[in-house]
């Protein structure tokens, strides 16, 4: 770093969450009115970050419809100062949009370089100062707060540091709440942002700031850090880091590096963080990188044998990013290179327990079929134990006896369906959506004549290898949920065979599970029973 690193002072920092304005700015992503409304609820209640931005001004009829919805839901809770919108320098335009909407907060876009207020707005930088006081002291009449966004701020930096300073001496004694410094196009690096924040805060000890970051050089997180470090007191997130290009500083990663890396403190509940990651992720359509930090689907699973092995001698390999934190669990990956450490630990959360020489030939199995690029999740554990030990006790159930599904153009899919439980055959016949839906349909036919449950499907993944042709095996990953949520897998050349094979192992594993309860209680009452006796 070029300048000295000034001692932190104040240990509070307050987070400003742009996912649903500038988030919305990745390419493909769009809310609806519902789902703009939906997580802005989280992000205020449950996460509880302490502003969010959530539209841009004059964008369209929807954005307009979509703004009012959250803003009707903010008045009633009491949240309309949390709630803010990106307006332009256009006089009343922007602020009457905000107001007609039921805003209370404009972040006002003003251009931050010399080199886009003249060659952009072709204007001179004291009439672009002429034309933003104009549209504060609207702002002000109208009972609507100010907040300035300088656009290109990093750049102004760079090459027209006098014109960033000529704006701000200008606007200070404004009635102007922050001034957000955005790296408009991510190009600072780590070294630059906390001189150029420093040289904010020397210059102007005063006014508000806030830091927006953007990661085009995969530098947004570092350039947050130091922008605190040099004495920024509110910093921009998206969640899941959406946002323009490769978007914006994440919400979660920024949280986790504040607290264990700064030592410094915000209201977010970061045990909430993972819930609404997965609520963007839904509605966005954009999902995250399996290793994407905190939020990614593997983050927290150990998947080398010597980490296992080392987490069960005191925790050696766990850090201060405990999943538990975030809402989440540590698990052990199972592949050629967990090992036994990993393969004993997924075994014991199941409740079953190998000797040496059992456990060395399951192993065994599970080298072999990670070698072959097979998926193997702790849920396929019963399967492999049983194939590998002939084990009774895990013994496939419920089969499928048969099943035809058939399709007709203009007609709803029809499936009929033979199952056998426990040595009993059962047969349905139903429509449905789709053919596997008229499968499921059929199912659920059976499981409610029979009074069992059945659960949730709350996630369908389908995939082929790149490059697949149409006679490629298809894998299907559903998730089911119950008391808990887990995963099964099919494989066939047919999506829908693939899916029914899915289905048909969630079906063992319930059983399985539901016999081993029985088991358990019987032997506990027997237990009782002779303790009774004795006595």
């Amino acid at each position: 770093m070029t300048g000295k690193m000034v001692e932190i002072e104040g240990k509070h920092l307050t987070i400003m969450d742009t996912t649903l304005r500038d988030g919305e700015q990745t390419s493909g992503v769009s809310f609806s009115h519902g789902e703009k409304l939906s997580v802005a609820k989280v992000l205020l209640e449950d996460v509880k970050v302490d502003r969010i931005e959530i539209a841009s001004a004059r964008v369209s009829d929807g954005e307009f419809k979509g703004t009012q919805r959250v803003m009707e839901w903010a008045k009633e809770k009491g949240y309309l100062h949390k709630v803010e919108v990106l307006g332009f320098v256009d006089d009343r335009i922007s602020l009457q949009w905000i107001a007609d909407a039921g805003g209370k907060v404009i972040n006002l876009l003003c251009k931050g370089s010399l080199k886009h207020v003249t060659e952009q707005l072709r204007k001179s930088p004291e009439e672009h100062v002429k034309d933003i006081k104009k549209v504060i002291a609207n702002a002000t009449e109208m009972g609507i707060k100010v907040n300035v966004y300088l656009e290109d701020w990093s750049n102004g930096m760079r090459t027209s540091k006098d014109y960033v300073h000529f704006m701000i001496s200008n606007l200070k004694e404004e009635n102007i709440e922050r001034f957000m410094l955005p790296d408009t196009l991510g190009i600072l690096d780590p070294d630059e942002t906390y001189d150029f924040c420093l040289e904010m805060k020397e210059s102007f000890p005063d006014v508000e700031f806030d830091f927006h970051a953007h990661n085009d050089y995969d530098l947004a997180i570092a350039n947050v850090f130091h922008a605190i470090k040099a004495g920024m007191r509110c910093v921009h997130t998206t969640v899941n880091g959406l946002g323009e290009r490769a978007g914006n500083a994440p919400l979660s990663s920024v949280i986790a590096t504040i607290k264990d890396h700064l030592k410094m403190e915000t209201n977010v509940n970061e045990s909430q963080l993972n819930k609404v990651s997965k609520l963007v992720e839904s509605f966005s359509g954009i999902r995250i990188p399996t290793n994407k930090p905190l939020i990614g689907e593997f983050v927290f699973t150990q998947c080398s044998g010597i980490h296992a092995d080392g987490d069960n001698k005191n925790n050696l390999y766990f850090n201060e990013l405990l999943p538990e934190r975030f809402g989440r669990i540590r698990k052990y990956a199972l592949g050629k290179t967990s090992g036994k450490a990993n393969i004993k630990k997924n075994l014991e959360d199941l409740g079953i327990e190998l000797d040496s020489e059992s456990l060395k030939k399951v192993t065994q199995k599970i080298i072999e079929l990670a070698d072959l690029k097979e998926t193997v999740t702790s849920d396929d554990l019963p399967y492999i134990v049983a194939d590998v030990l002939e084990n009774e006790s895990l013994e496939q159930k419920i089969k499928v006896v048969n099943f035809s599904l058939n399709h007709t153009m203009g007609l709803k899919p029809v499936a009929n369906v033979s199952i056998e439980i426990s040595g009993k055959f059962y047969e349905e016949y139903c429509d449905g959506d789709g053919q596997y839906d008229a499968f499921v349909q059929a199912l659920h036919k059976i499981y409610k004549k029979l009074g069992k449950s059945f659960p949730k499907l709350i996630d369908y993944v389908v995939t082929i290898p790149p490059g697949g042709k149409t006679n490629a095996l298809v894998e299907t990953v559903i998730t089911w949920k119950t008391n808990r949520e887990f995963r099964t897998k099919g494989l066939d050349p047919d999506q829908t065979s693939a899916a029914v094979k899915a289905t048909v192992r969630m079906l063992n594993i319930i059983e399985n599970e539901a016999s081993l309860e029985i088991a358990e209680k019987v032997l506990n009452s027997t237990t009782k029973s002779t303790i009774t006796l004795n006595n």
